[in-house]
């Protein structure tokens, strides 16, 4: 138990640091010790429960969220968006607007940004600040070509988002899925096709978004799939997707005829990017997620509150 004396100086030293903003330098100098010293009298005042410390602030559950799930799935980096009291259209535009933040705060060193497709991406380039990046050049990691909701697809995507960063882009002229594998074997080997889908196996960051075949799909939503293809792909194991490729419950891609037909990169290719950034929302998303991240195919999530603590408590 402290004396007196020690307890007067551990409150005397905790008032000047804590309150009147002195550094640990000054105090020790005050007091004629050195500043390991004082360090360990701040840290003693913790613990005998002179000193507690409280961050009074809402964000403090979200910061908490992010730490758990950096730890859980080894993340670069979660970052956990409080969507409370907003509509499905609001926190879309939030993740956007929080996602464009990341990617224009983590540009060094980056020449080229590879970016799929969908409404939640869409947000991301309608959010994103005007800037100068003329040695960037934006690449669509997945078939772009379509005539039903175009904003979606990943060639306007990378045209809005090079018009933004003023960088150049490259386009993908072939459908995210066509009719056989012999029609996309014989696509993928076109000279323009092929060399797209090279520059997007070579790019610094990717962004992506997260499907669930089974539920507001993007893939459906386009034509892409059928009643048919939905009873086959559960009976595949299928429980998301990124692009168009298929994954399992272990973030795999699964064996299955769709994943033969698709064109843009594959789950493996996605992970062989050094930086893959996806921006998700949506608790009927849940397994599609965790499985993405069991499987490694992301390095960066940002995603919302009430996903976020569904993935912790999972």
């Amino acid at each position: 138990m402290l004396d007196w004396e020690e307890r007067r100086l551990m409150v005397k030293i905790a008032k000047l640091y804590y309150f009147e903003g002195w550094t640990q330098a000054q105090i020790a100098k005050k007091h004629n010790v050195s500043r390991p010293v004082i360090s360990k009298l701040l840290n003693a005042a913790k613990k005998e429960g002179i000193v507690e410390i409280y961050i009074k602030d809402e964000t403090i559950h979200t910061i908490d969220l992010e730490q758990q799930l950096e730890k859980k799935f080894g993340l670069k980096e979660v970052i956990v968006v409080s969507t409370a009291g907003f509509t499905q259209e609001m926190a879309k535009r939030q993740l956007g607007k929080t996602g464009a933040s990341y990617i224009s705060k983590n540009l060094k060193d980056v020449k080229g940004i590879g970016i799929s497709w969908g409404s939640t991406l869409l947000s991301l380039v309608e959010e994103y600040p005007y800037e100068r990046n003329n040695n960037i050049r934006i690449v669509p990691i997945i078939g772009g070509m379509g005539n039903n909701y175009v904003h979606f697809h990943s060639n306007q995507l990378a045209f809005n988002l090079a018009q933004k960063m003023n960088a150049s882009c490259m386009y993908l002229y072939a459908p995210a899925m066509v009719e056989s594998d012999n029609l996309k074997e014989m696509l993928v080997h076109t000279k323009d096709i092929a060399a797209v889908l090279e520059e997007g196996r070579s790019v610094d960051m990717a962004v992506v978004g997260i499907g669930n075949p089974f539920k507001d799909s993007t893939l459906e939503l386009m034509g892409y799939l059928k009643e048919s293809d939905l009873a086959s792909l559960k009976k595949a194991g299928a429980v998301g997707n990124i692009g168009s490729c298929f994954f399992n419950e272990v973030g795999m891609e699964i064996d299955h005829p769709l994943n033969d037909r698709f064109i843009g990169l594959n789950i493996e290719e996605i992970k062989e990017i050094p930086e893959v950034i996806g921006i998700v929302e949506g608790s009927h998303k849940l397994e599609s997620i965790e499985a993405a991240l069991i499987g490694g195919c992301l390095n960066v999530l940002i995603t919302d509150d009430r996903t976020a603590q569904a993935l912790v408590d999972n």
